[in-house]
């Protein structure tokens, strides 16, 4: 069968960040910096939506310069520097650093630095003062010393992280110095009070000392030698020129994935040689800038797939270059290492597969596969910004009602939150069910226990927040489960359970679609339109009815009734776990009743009873979903009706191997789809739309 054709897929925020990581040694920040990316069949890696807007292609022009102008050196000498952080300040006992001090305590902090040559230095030293939310009127005095003579004394108050900088220029002979900082704290101004909730903290950023300064001390650039093989460039012309396309070919296999051809180079080395000739330009320089023209290509920004010429085959493989940046983008969401390339070069890469996917899988850059498919595929990533209302979803739990401030500045009575929806908590949440995922992947277990298990991942903070007691601490560990907690799996995390609510209440309904659409792969057909709202359903039922009361009411309509008896009953089931992933026995007051049937037609009592049927019963729905998931994810391509045999292949596979993930990743990179590409039709290639 056809392995199907897959747009070209141009790199992603986070693949394009991860790149740039790895390509230069920068973390540029695509996030806030670049538009977000449009999702695809679930995933943002998908060719079909990674469209090149000329608002994103402006942004790549800025990115390359800016990127390269921070990476890679302009000069081959520059004045010595050292800095010293913050952190490297220790007071005497070593408990506290300098980005630890505040306005309250005394203290001092220091550190001592041998200068090896004797010469005229220059010292900077950077303060920053950061003041809680709101405003604090405390005060202290910051003194700096080297050596014990006093170089400033300064004043410090409030301030909205602001950063000051101090310079002094030294005569400094060989021997040890010693650079300190005494934090005095001031009592407030007369007639103002503190507020024991606000704080004003010092942070000793850093002290850069930087010399000496004679020529005869310079020093190369930080990381030139991550870019530069030879201390100078050569005097000789041609031989200039030879180092030029020697760094460049080497910079741009990399930045392409694949080696580069004779005429590219060449127009590389030219604007490089262009650019060092204009004033002020340096060989470094026009390095650099020809860099940046590779930044902005086409062959960097796109994933370009060539294919293995094959005569006797409709449907070639592609080339081991391009199954090396496939490999890489899966498991790592970035560019191919060395090793990879290397193989690849050599065409080794499909004889050594099996070695590479072990190698690759334990490396720490595999963790980017749980964050970005995983966070997509069970949505992880959005626990992160969903809005969840704990006062009013507490309250609803228990029936009580809570009046809000109105715009007219009448108040009405507030209920205290028991709980609070804080990052700290989102961020545990999140961990939860991706640290799942990867014991999963690191045991080379059954994926089923991502539906069912005893066992889960917790710290202190998210213990508590399920009543379960026993841990403590901040670290994210494994718990085994009480038999009592009523939880185990995905399906009872938080992160699930939050990112599946309404901001006041929970959502049978968006609860049961999830289970359709991403654990059992049958997702069911979209509403019909004008189809009335649950609240205007609850309207005309009066009082406080229960939400299973409501979609009862609203399965009245015939145009309802089909699709919410297939995902109702699963979303009530998991009634017994509020908006914010907690335990509760009842909704709006009344007891909440959670058996129910399938439309398959078995019977459950509770959500343990039907995760059983889940695990028991649709075994191999489940398996066909995950594998239809991540092949999804690793080609970029949503399925079509030609993958149907891969992916009963890959189900029987992973039957036959209880589920294990190795058996599930190696089908999919083994996989004609993956191997293989579909040729443009004859007629584009008459055109002269041949791939470049």
């Amino acid at each position: 069968p056809s392995p199907g054709a897959v747009t070209v897929r141009r790199l992603n925020r986070v693949e394009y960040r991860n790149t740039i990581r790895d390509l230069l040694g920068v973390d540029y920040d695509t996030e806030l910096l670049f538009p977000p990316d449009d999702s695809g069949y679930g995933f943002d890696n998908n060719g079909d939506v990674l469209s090149l807007s000329p608002l994103l292609m402006e942004k790549y022009l800025t990115a390359s310069d800016t990127i390269i102008r921070e990476a890679v050196p302009r000069v081959n000498r520059v004045v010595a520097r050292r800095e010293i952080e913050g952190w490297e300040f220790r007071t005497e006992d070593g408990k506290k650093h300098g980005l630890q001090l505040n306005c309250e305590e005394a203290d001092r902090v220091s550190h001592t630095h041998t200068i090896k040559s004797p010469g005229k230095y220059t010292l900077e030293v950077n303060v920053r003062v950061r003041g809680s939310f709101n405003f604090d009127p405390g005060r202290c005095k910051v003194a700096f010393t080297v050596n014990g003579e006093k170089y400033f004394e300064d004043e410090y108050q409030w301030e909205n992280h602001r950063l000051f900088t101090r310079t002094y220029e030294l005569d400094l002979e060989p021997g040890e110095y010693e650079y300190a900082f005494d934090v005095t704290p001031l009592p407030p101004k007369e007639g103002v009070e503190r507020d024991g909730d606000t704080s004003v903290r010092i942070s000793v950023e850093s002290v850069n000392v930087i010399g000496p300064q004679a020529p005869e001390h310079w020093v190369a650039p930080q990381r030139y030698d991550w870019f530069f093989t030879r201390d100078c460039p050569p005097e000789d012309t041609q031989e200039r020129r030879a180092y030029r396309a020697e760094l460049l070919g080497r910079f741009a296999r990399r930045a392409y994935r694949r080696p580069v051809d004779a005429e590219t180079l060449n127009r590389l080395v030219d604007a490089a040689e262009f650019m060092s000739n204009q004033p002020d330009g340096t060989f470094e320089s026009g390095v650099a800038d020809a860099m940046a023209m590779t930044l902005a290509s086409p062959r960097f920004l796109f994933r370009i797939e060539e294919t293995i010429p094959d005569h006797h085959s409709r449907y070639p493989l592609i080339d081991e270059f391009s199954l090396a940046s496939r490999l890489s983008y899966f498991l790592w969401s970035t560019m191919p290492d060395q090793q990879l390339l290397d193989l690849a070069e050599a065409g080794q890469l499909r004889a050594n597969l099996n070695a590479q996917i072990d190698r690759m899988l334990a490396d720490p850059r595999a963790s980017q596969l749980t964050t970005n498919f995983v966070g997509q595929w069970l949505r992880t990533r959005d626990v992160m910004s969903v809005f969840i209302d704990p006062e009013l979803v507490l309250a609803g739990d228990e029936g009580e009602t809570v009046e809000r401030e109105t715009p007219r500045g009448k108040r009405g009575r507030r209920r205290r939150s028991r709980t609070r929806f804080d990052q700290e908590l989102r961020e545990a949440m999140r961990q939860e069910t991706e640290m799942l995922f990867e014991y999963l992947v690191a045991e080379d277990r059954d994926l089923l226990e991502l539906v069912d298990n005893n066992y889960t991942f917790l710290n202190e903070r998210l213990a508590e927040h399920y009543g379960i007691d026993g841990v403590e601490g901040e670290e994210m560990r494994r718990v085994e489960l009480p038999a009592d907690a009523g939880r185990g799996g995905v399906l009872t995390h938080g992160s699930f359970l939050t990112v599946t609510s309404n901001p006041t209440r929970t959502s049978p309904v968006k609860r049961g679609v999830f289970i359709l659409e991403n654990i059992l792969g049958t997702p069911p057909p979209p509403p019909p339109p004008d189809i009335p709202q649950l609240e205007e359903t609850a309207e005309k039922l009066g009082a406080k009815p229960t939400v299973k009361e409501v979609l009862a009411a609203h399965r009245d309509h015939a145009l309802c009734a089909s699709c919410h008896a297939r995902f109702d009953p699963m979303g009530l089931a998991l009634e017994n776990f509020n908006a914010l992933g907690m335990l509760r026995d009842s909704d709006q007051g009344q007891p909440i009743e959670v058996e129910g049937e399938l439309i398959t037609g078995e019977r459950f009592e509770d959500f343990a009873e039907l995760r059983s049927i889940l695990v028991n019963n649709q075994r191999e729905s489940i398996y066909r979903c995950i594998a239809e998931k991540l092949l999804t994810y690793a080609i970029g391509r949503g399925m079509e009706y030609h993958d149907e045999p891969v992916l009963d292949e890959i189900v029987c596979q992973m039957v036959e191997n209880e589920g294990r993930f190795s058996t599930l990743v190696r089908a999919v990179i083994l996989s004609a789809p993956f191997q293989r590409t579909q040729p443009p039709p004859d007629d584009i290639i008459a055109q002269g739309g041949q791939i470049p």
